[in-house]
């Protein structure tokens, strides 16, 4: 109900006369399947076409439309005052196995102040990364890390990530913004103190998008944490590189604007050139890799 309530809302709030226009579809239904023909004299091909596009109407098998909710329609056009759409019913609790990443990636976070937390860290890593260092200059060595850590953060968004409820909750937090915006242009102050305290207690229930939205994070900073802290430790960003040979190797970068600068020069305030690099190659190689494969990482 509330998902089609707010669906009639919104048409109804865009053209009053979508009111009669349900009306009339609901009572044709109820003698079975609904073609254009069945409404062409009371309904505009505009009103038909927006009633098919918020999935009022479905296909009935090629034979025409059914209505996808009559009782939801029905209910929605006789309140006057269409109640706000409750949150999405959706279980939005994190799996022990989420707290656990969370956890360890908190731990993580402590390699950027304590050495003896980044050292084991990215000794280990070096045993993997460790050879691209011979084989690639470094800006490549970035580029290579930039892609692997945007393609795995892509597809942990595509997949720990419900788009479908996080899109009911924006959806529903809309629809309250609105109901409130007529209530001020009415002056129903009454009104508008209930809607008011309908939208408290929709911000305390969006925790559930909150969460959705942080779970894949976690999962991310568990692999990109003890990336990154292998870069801190070769650049040797504070204090002396894990690997000296390898820092003292690596040769300037020419970038635009700047010149020819060292990896560890300071390039957008205290942001260093080699930093700069990874998080420019990783924003565009994300968003190639989402239109390459075609991965939805934001609601619609």
């Amino acid at each position: 109900m509330a998902r089609t309530a707010s669906k009639v809302q919104e048409l109804v709030r865009e053209d009053p006369e979508m009111e009669p226009a349900l009306e009339y579809v609901l009572e044709q239904a109820d003698h079975g399947t609904v073609s254009w023909g069945d409404v062409s004299d009371e309904l505009s091909s505009g009103q038909w076409g927006r009633l098919i596009e918020k999935g009022i109407l479905v296909d009935s098998d090629g034979e025409g439309f059914d209505v996808a909710d009559p009782e939801g329609v029905r209910e929605a056009l006789s309140d006057d005052e269409l109640e706000i759409p409750d949150a999405p019913d959706t279980d939005s609790s994190w799996t022990k196995w989420d707290k656990m990443a969370a956890v360890g990636s908190i731990a993580m976070f402590a390699g950027y102040t304590f050495q003896s937390v980044r050292e084991p860290l990215a000794s280990a890593l070096h045993v993997v990364l460790g050879p691209l260092i011979d084989v690639l200059p470094f800006f490549a060595v970035v580029m290579v890390l930039a892609l692997f850590t945007g393609l795995y953060s892509t597809l942990l968004q595509a997949n720990l990530m419900d788009m479908e409820v996080m899109g009911e909750y924006q959806q529903r937090m809309k629809d309250i913004q609105e109901k409130r915006k007529q209530a001020k242009e009415r002056g129903d102050d009454e009104e508008l103190e209930r809607i008011q305290e309908e939208q408290m207690e929709a911000m305390a229930d969006n925790m559930g998008m909150f969460k959705e939205q942080f779970r894949p994070m976690v999962w991310i900073m568990v692999i990109t944490i003890p990336v990154f802290l292998w870069m801190y430790a070769i650049i040797g960003f504070r204090g002396q590189p894990l690997y000296p040979e390898i820092a003292d190797s690596l040769s300037n970068v020419v970038i635009p604007i700047a010149g020819e600068v060292a990896w560890t020069d300071g390039f957008v305030g205290p942001l260093q050139v080699w930093i700069v690099w990874y998080f420019v190659c990783s924003m565009c190689f994300t968003q190639v890799i989402r239109k390459a494969l075609n991965i939805q990482t934001t609601p619609t």
